[in-house]
């Protein structure tokens, strides 16, 4: 891990983790994967730096967010977006309709387990977004989701 972001995270503590997770969460591409992020948090839990139940916390907080923010962006305006994506944007449309066909064919299943995998879990709230799912289809799978994904990364 770059020493920048090992003492930013000893710096800032919570707000950095926070932060580095929900960024890379929303699309903002970070210098090193959140998982890296989780496990070097779980170590500072592990040498008494940082608590665990404030780190899961920003974690769980940051992931929710994210995917709440991306989903709602996609949900409203993702139609327009697509139409018009400038072509910096790094939305690679054959792997959201690829996507989209797996999420309808398996339904809240395919939701669930898009979340939780890894490099397609920005993408799933994309798709969700897309579809037109209901928030309270979507949000509660978000939220369980999240919290799954940051307990199993901060094992210690």
């Amino acid at each position: 891990m770059p020493d920048e972001l090992v003492i930013l995270i000893l710096k800032y503590g919570y707000l950095a983790i926070f932060v580095l997770v929900f960024s890379q969460e929303i699309g903002f591409p970070n210098p090193i994967p959140n998982e890296l992020v989780l496990l070097f948090s779980g170590y500072m839990v592990f040498m008494g730096l940082l608590k665990l139940p404030m780190v899961l916390f920003a974690v769980i907080l940051a992931d929710f967010t994210g995917t709440c923010l991306l989903y709602t962006v996609f949900y409203f305006f993702g139609a327009f977006i697509l139409q018009h994506k400038p072509k910096w944007m790094p939305i690679p449309v054959k792997s959201i309709e690829r996507l989209q066909k797996k999420i309808s064919k398996n339904g809240l299943t395919g939701i669930y387990i898009g979340r939780l995998s890894p490099f397609i879990r920005g993408y799933t709230s994309v798709i969700v977004g897309l579809l037109q799912i209901k928030a309270k289809t979507y949000l509660p799978i978000g939220i369980i989701t999240a919290t799954i994904w940051a307990s199993s990364e901060n094992d210690v």
